[in-house]
């Protein structure tokens, strides 16, 4: 992911100098990335530095491992927060084998009967998100994934009748970001994907450009074509030229000469998580 944001980043060009400098306006001094309201908050980390990188702008390393330090392995953090940590390490050279070990361990806490992985500790199912959190949390740890085989048949469970995923058991329709984890899930496992998943990612597309988030959503949002184009090219399989050209002109609808991505058409916001986006989106589409 990170490889194509960082081509997206070369395709700014004469723009790149002012995303730079939003980028660095979403890094506290103290090594936190921003939310929307200005906090410091460690899931917005992830995208700080991971958008920094892309753009080769220097990180403040010690500074963030001070950050970071301040969670332990943390005992405090909830599952999503868990796999922010793991990722944030990975940024700066990765947490110490003991760290590590800790970290992991406390996200096997949050798996679930089925062999799949949710936010909430005593959930009955995995979601496709809390698989793809699981997963690449393991990842950055450098340590393997227990027991992954159980992830891959828990994923069968949220498949829906359209030929995608939901993030739920029995829904009979699917939507584009479940459907995207689990690709990129199987991907990762070097698992078969029935090629139809394509076609039903490329049916999302919105006539204006962009992929809508499910069927009947009224329009198209960054996350969903992120993720929706990352699947794609896991399945290797092209966007038409015309759709491309679609996709490009929604992703410049939501830039801003502040050097932001909006989340959609109604979002008056700017944040560090939904321009990482843009870069994925832009480095799929160049």
């Amino acid at each position: 992911m990170l490889q194509v944001a960082r081509r997206g980043a070369l395709s700014l060009g004469e723009s790149l100098p002012v995303v730079r400098e939003f980028l660095r306006s979403r890094l506290s001094p103290q090594g936190a990335g921003l939310d929307r309201d200005g906090r410091p908050d460690l899931y917005y980390t992830i995208f700080a530095l991971a958008a920094l990188q892309a753009v080769d702008e220097p990180l403040p390393i010690a500074t963030v491992a001070e950050y970071l330090r301040s969670f332990g392995s943390g005992d405090a953090l909830d599952f999503v927060h868990l796999g922010a940590l793991a990722r944030c390490w990975s940024v700066i050279g990765g947490a110490s084998p003991s760290l590590a070990q800790e970290i992991l361990a406390r996200l096997e806490t949050y798996r679930t009967p089925d062999g799949g992985y949710d936010g909430e500790s005593k959930a009955t199912y995995g979601t496709a998100y809390g698989g793809f959190v699981a997963l690449g949390s393991a990842q950055d740890l450098g340590l393997p994934l227990p027991e992954p085989l159980r992830l891959v048949q828990s994923l069968k469970r949220l498949e829906t009748p359209d030929g995608a995923w939901g993030n739920a058991p029995g829904l009979r329709v699917g939507s584009t970001n479940a459907s995207a984890a689990a690709i990129t899930l199987l991907h990762q496992l070097e698992m078969p994907v029935d090629a139809s998943c394509g076609h039903w990612l490329l049916a999302q597309l919105h006539p204006e450009g962009g992929f809508r988030a499910m069927p009947l959503a009224p329009m198209p949002d960054l996350l969903s074509t992120a993720t929706a184009l990352h699947a794609l090219a896991c399945l290797e399989q092209p966007l038409p030229i015309p759709a491309r050209e679609r996709c490009l002109d929604f992703l410049d609808s939501l830039w801003t000469a502040d050097g932001g991505f909006h989340g959609h058409w109604a979002d008056d916001h700017l944040d560090v998580e939904y321009t990482f986006y843009g870069l994925l989106a832009l480095g799929h589409l160049s």
